[in-house]
């Protein structure tokens, strides 16, 4: 009997979730990729500028990274905006350069700002002296 209890409890100890190498923690971070250019502008331009961008938000962190690449030959400004597609909204994270390639980092998003996100409601726009309104854009997806 002794050994029975003894192999049983030997079989138990050694079974622990951190030994299991099947378990694999989520990965906490989501992609929201954009293609912008001046159709997706409102109103819709004739730019033939274009761009991409690539966001990375770590649900862990509240974290946004994004890099930002474009043609635009002489950018004023850019940013991320909130709004759905084909509706202009405001300025939500300002870049500190608009020359490509943006990078950016944010602080920790609002659990609002998290919502909205997820939502696939932030648009990434490039301005010029040309089209002050925005030389291009593109709504970031979650992929």
């Amino acid at each position: 009997m002794f050994l029975i209890v003894a192999v049983t409890f030997v079989i138990f100890s050694s079974c622990s979730k951190s030994d299991d190498p099947a378990i694999v923690p989520p990965n906490p971070n989501v992609t929201f990729l954009a293609t912008l250019n001046g159709a997706n502008e409102v109103p819709a331009n004739a730019s033939t500028a274009t761009g991409t961008a690539s966001l990375t938000f770590n649900t862990t962190t509240k974290i946004l990274t994004i890099t930002v690449t474009h043609t635009v030959a002489t950018p004023t400004a850019s940013h991320i905006h909130k709004e759905a597609p084909g509706v202009n909204g405001g300025v939500v994270f300002g870049f500190a350069s608009a020359t490509s390639p943006i990078n950016y980092t944010s602080l920790a998003l609002t659990a609002t700002q998290e919502a909205d996100l997820m939502a696939n409601l932030f648009y990434v726009n490039v301005h010029t002296a040309a089209n002050p309104g925005g030389e291009i854009r593109g709504q970031l997806i979650k992929q």
